[in-house]
């Protein structure tokens, strides 16, 4: 019994003992180390438009070469050049159709050298516009010519199609840069009442058929949907009430951006509570026609960026263009304001640049 109790007082003294050191605080191992969380990447592009790309008789004579068989257009977009190969993706109204056999013609029925696409590809042009008032003026022969040429050249292609299959493959063209997913599509007015050749489908302002192709665009797979209009009166200053009544159909129906031409002189522009951008009518990129306001256009330049919340904003600048004869070079303002003009190229473009802030109050 006296053995037992010695063993129970040698436990408790071990215990006594020992108990400081259990109830010590014990050091946290170490947590292990995380990664910082990872800082979404915004997604952003840039998009570079103008209006109404001509070819006047005039202008087919300026670009002709000395041997009488080519054509040179180089001298025309050099001073614009930059705007549009800093773009990620530019886009031009084909106002006119592309042949690599001549003979060549102006206005009213308009039809331009296969050289005329080849410049536009060096210029960087990624997204012609085919819908408009003029892209019939040489048939289903003139149709097939443009879109193999284009093709050709790389160059993307919306709002005419040379058949059936063309049509159910491209009513909607689907571009990626930067991240962002966009669809474009064009419509026109009209045809300048020539029917449409057997097969060949052109892209009319119809709410129904607009409705469908709007409707075909899954915004889980698209994040910006940008229209091309050919819309609206020539050389009228406001947008007609038509242009007014499809913009906010258009917009109804998930258009983020609406690119206008047709008028061939500059129209006001909206930017909506919604940041929706409609372009009524950015004027003449390159013609001859020379008849006051009808001398230049506007070049926009759009920056599409994604916040951290995943919405897209959209920041527009607008640049004013003028065409200096005889080469038909066509001018940012801030070019124009600087190289040496002659007295009566002063004068217009002074008048044009006035003009035109009273469209665009920024410049």
């Amino acid at each position: 019994m006296r053995y037992a109790v010695h063993i129970i007082l040698i436990l408790l003294m071990v215990v006594v003992a020992i108990l400081p050191l259990w109830l010590m605080p014990q050091p946290m191992p170490h947590a292990p180390e995380c990664d910082p969380a990872p800082v979404p990447v915004l997604r952003k592009a840039r998009i570079v438009a103008v209006g109404d790309l001509m070819q006047h008789a005039e202008q087919l004579k300026a670009a002709l070469r000395s041997d009488s068989t080519t054509y040179d257009y180089s001298r025309c977009f050099k001073y614009v050049a930059p705007h549009f190969r800093e773009a990620d993706i530019s886009i031009v109204n084909l106002e006119t159709t592309l042949s690599y056999e001549g003979p060549f013609s102006g206005y009213p029925a308009f039809k331009s050298p296969a050289e005329l696409g080849v410049e536009i590809q060096r210029l960087g042009v990624d997204l012609a516009a085919m819908a408009n008032n003029h892209c019939l003026d040489r048939g289903r022969r003139g149709v097939q010519s443009t879109i193999r040429i284009l093709d050709s050249l790389g160059i993307g292609r919306v709002g005419v199609y040379a058949d059936s299959v063309d049509y159910e493959c491209n009513a909607v063209k689907y571009i990626e840069r930067g991240g962002i997913r966009f669809a474009f599509v064009n419509y026109t007015y009209g045809t300048n009442g020539i029917p449409l050749p057997k097969g060949v489908v052109v892209n009319q302002i119809d709410t129904n058929i607009m409705a469908t192709h709007l409707r075909s665009i899954s915004r889980s797979e698209c994040d910006c949907v940008v229209a091309l209009v050919h819309w609206g009166n020539e050389y009228e200053r406001k947008p007609h009430p038509s242009q007014v009544r499809i913009k906010e159909f258009l917009h109804r129906h998930g258009v983020d951006l609406i690119l206008g031409s047709h008028p061939h002189v500059i129209q006001p522009y909206e930017v909506d509570s919604l940041d929706r951008i409609t372009l009524y009518s950015m004027g003449n990129f390159i013609s001859n026609q020379r008849t006051h306001p009808r001398d230049g256009g506007l070049m926009a330049q759009i920056d599409i960026e994604e916040d951290r919340s995943g919405k897209f904003n959209y920041h527009l600048k607008l640049i004013p263009v003028w065409v200096n004869l005889p080469d038909y070079e066509v001018l940012p303002y801030y070019v124009a304001d600087t190289i040496s003009l002659t007295s009566d190229a002063r004068m217009r473009y002074n008048r044009f640049m006035t003009d035109t802030r009273k469209y665009v109050p920024d410049i």
